[in-house]
């Protein structure tokens, strides 16, 4: 599942960033947002729209970024994001199909 993740997360960067600056260095669970992007704020808003329509309100990056300091925030890496986003949906997933099991057996 993370690696259906990076690579989605990967191609929402392309879309924000352009490819040509990540295509120069590939994205891995490694690679920060500050230091090795260099994401402005105004692209981790974009991001943050992506996330949502893509996985849903309860992915919400902004919170996740809130939760963090300044220091943490500027180390954050990709593999952040995408374990956040793995441990949302698999949550998701498992009310959902413990809703369709208790509909089912009602």
């Amino acid at each position: 599942m993370a690696t259906e993740i990076l690579a989605e997360i990967t191609g929402m960067l392309v879309e924000i960033v352009g490819d040509e600056y990540l295509l120069a260095e590939e994205v891995t669970m490694k690679t920060t947002f500050n230091e090795d992007l260099a994401l402005e704020s105004i692209e981790f808003v974009a991001l943050a729209e992506l996330l949502h329509h893509r996985y849903g309100a309860e992915v919400d990056l902004m919170g996740f970024l809130a939760e963090k300091d300044m220091d943490a925030i500027l180390a954050m890496s990709v593999g952040e994001l995408v374990t956040h986003i793995g441990r949302i949906t698999h949550t998701s997933l498992a009310r959902a199909a413990a809703g369709t099991s208790a509909a089912s057996a009602g």
